[in-house]
């Protein structure tokens, strides 16, 4: 695992801006290409507004032509091991294979490394999505 990324990731820390949590988080996302976007979290009083580190990140690669991904590291100001959250995750999941390696930052050289869909096993998906139309559709012809 490239230490490259976590340091990216934590360099991300020094602009998040979190005077309601003063919960820091960063990240650093890899495409398949080898480019790096990074994000911090953003937040706002109206705390349903704020934004995370892993949608920034991956909001500003798709802005620059960006859809397939390799590898996603999370870290916080507290090396406590911070996993995406499951709107994260699901918005990971639009883009990302579930073998996507994300990498959770414990400090120092220490990480954890989870799959996207050891995160979020049966995510939804345009396949379950179209599965349930037709089961609904199904149901109406009947």
């Amino acid at each position: 695992m490239p230490e490259s990324l976590v340091e990216r990731a934590r360099e991300a820390l020094d602009n998040a801006y979190v005077p309601y949590s003063e919960y820091t988080v960063g990240a650093a996302l890899r495409t398949a290409d080898g480019e790096v976007y990074v994000g911090c979290n953003i937040e706002n009083a109206n705390y349903s507004n704020s934004l995370h580190a892993e949608e920034v990140a991956i909001a500003e690669a798709v802005k620059n032509g960006h859809t397939e991904f390799d590898r996603l590291v999370v870290t916080s100001g507290a090396r406590d091991g911070v996993t995406p959250c499951g709107m994260c995750r699901q918005t990971l999941a639009e883009f990302c294979d579930e073998d996507l390696p994300v990498v959770c930052d414990l400090g120092g050289d220490d990480v954890a490394e989870y799959t996207l869909g050891e995160l979020l096993p049966n995510t939804i998906s345009l396949d379950t999505l179209e599965a349930a139309a037709a089961k609904r559709d199904a149901g109406a012809d009947e």
